[in-house]
């Protein structure tokens, strides 16, 4: 495991850090927080995160029950194809140690698997310090420098920032040229972990989000049978003021998802959809878009 000093930077000038006692340090800004050994590379003055709230925490996560029981998520919505697909293509094209950062890592996403004990070396990165992370930061502002990874993992992290353009802002400029990314973003899914869910995406959106890479593959990671049974559990859930009935009760309706399929039409009713592209020096033009929904696939 490579020592991160030399890539790290300070989150609210950009100037290189140095070590101080057991955590980091910003020659302008001063020291940073630790928690559970793992630095805290956070500025609290433009960041959601309260300083506060967090030392009190200790560093745990600010929502109290993050999901579903992990049995539940397996039925509710099964493998995702599209993340095991660009997690085995990442292994295939990266070199031996080429840095990934994961961004919102502090759980494994579905079908990540396969990124996490490979060739790659991964650095994960999340609001709060679990065992994947190996440091807490705000995606809004990457407390890293220009240029320093191979990849970056995104993983159903988007909706729950305020600005998503400027953390793919960020997530351009921290990495390599021609470097890849993946992102995966919900479209046609209900508020989940409460007050930190803001926004969603259609795919000619996501696209347009992405527009600075170059695309390798892009589509659906959840179609619309998905979708129908995200409504359902949160239609018995907003009937019964029970999340847990409106969880159990589409258990028996899981059957649902098997109907999802990858076409332009399960595109404009997706749960989810993803991303997975390289940085480039050139942008989407506004009329691309068009073309890109018209180019979208038409098979099932």
């Amino acid at each position: 495991m490579r020592d991160l000093l030399p890539i790290l930077r300070c989150p609210t000038c950009g100037g290189a850090l140095g070590r101080e006692s057991e955590t980091y340090a910003c020659a302008a800004c001063g020291p940073f927080l630790t928690t559970g050994g793992q630095p805290v590379l956070v500025d609290f003055e433009r960041s959601i995160l309260e300083r506060e709230g967090f030392v009190a925490r200790a560093g745990a996560s600010p929502i109290p029950r993050r999901g579903a029981p992990a049995a539940l998520k397996r039925i509710f919505k099964g493998r995702n194809a599209a993340a095991e697909r660009t997690a085995g293509a990442m292994n295939a094209r990266l070199p031996k140690d080429a840095l990934v950062l994961v961004v919102g890592g502090g759980a494994v996403g579905s079908g990540a698997e396969e990124l996490y004990g490979g060739h790659l070396e991964l650095v994960g990165l999340d609001i709060y310090a679990t065992p994947n992370t190996r440091l807490v930061a705000d995606a809004h502002d990457l407390p890293f420098a220009d240029e320093s990874f191979d990849a970056v993992w995104v993983q159903a992290v988007l909706e729950h920032v305020l600005d998503p353009a400027r953390v793919v802002s960020e997530i351009w400029r921290v990495l390599k040229p021609g470097g890849l990314v993946f992102a995966d973003t919900p479209f046609m899914q209900q508020v989940h972990e409460g007050g930190y869910d803001f926004t969603r995406f259609t795919n000619s959106g996501h696209r347009w989000l992405f527009r600075r890479f170059e695309e390798i593959e892009s589509g659906v990671s959840g179609g619309a049978g998905s979708a129908l049974l995200w409504s359902i559990r949160y239609f018995i859930r907003a009937v019964t003021g029970s999340p847990r009935l409106g969880a159990v009760a589409v258990v028996p309706l899981f059957w649902l998802r098997f109907f999802d399929g990858r076409s332009r039409a399960h595109a404009d009713a997706a749960s989810g959809v993803f991303f997975f592209g390289r940085k480039s020096a050139e942008s989407l033009a506004p009329a691309d878009i068009l073309q890109f929904y018209h180019g979208s696939r038409s098979d099932r």
